[in-house]
């Protein structure tokens, strides 16, 4: 079982930083999706994939899949580089 832990980032679309200190195991998946042929609905056999675990630091969730013998690697989140602009920079 393969997992990836990673740091849940900010949304894009929002300027509030709600439930971005949480960290999250998510299981890498075992089995490319296929469509259904009487829906046409990309799905698969593997149920890990709908599993998603959080926890408050990055240390729990490395305990976690050790506890529990699952290969996870840890995802850095990525730095947030901020694009200062004016206003009236729209028109130079």
């Amino acid at each position: 079982m393969a997992a990836r832990i990673y740091q849940n980032p900010k949304n894009a679309m929002q300027s509030g930083r709600a439930l971005t200190d949480q960290w999250i195991l998510e299981f890498e998946p075992a089995e490319a999706k296929k469509p259904d042929p009487l829906t046409g609905w990309a799905g698969s056999g593997d149920t890990r994939q709908q599993l998603r675990l959080t926890f408050p630091d990055c240390e729990a969730a490395k305990a976690y899949a050790e506890k529990y013998g699952i290969d996870a690697r840890v995802v850095q989140t990525p730095r947030r580089s901020l694009k200062i602009q004016a206003y009236s920079d729209n028109f130079g």
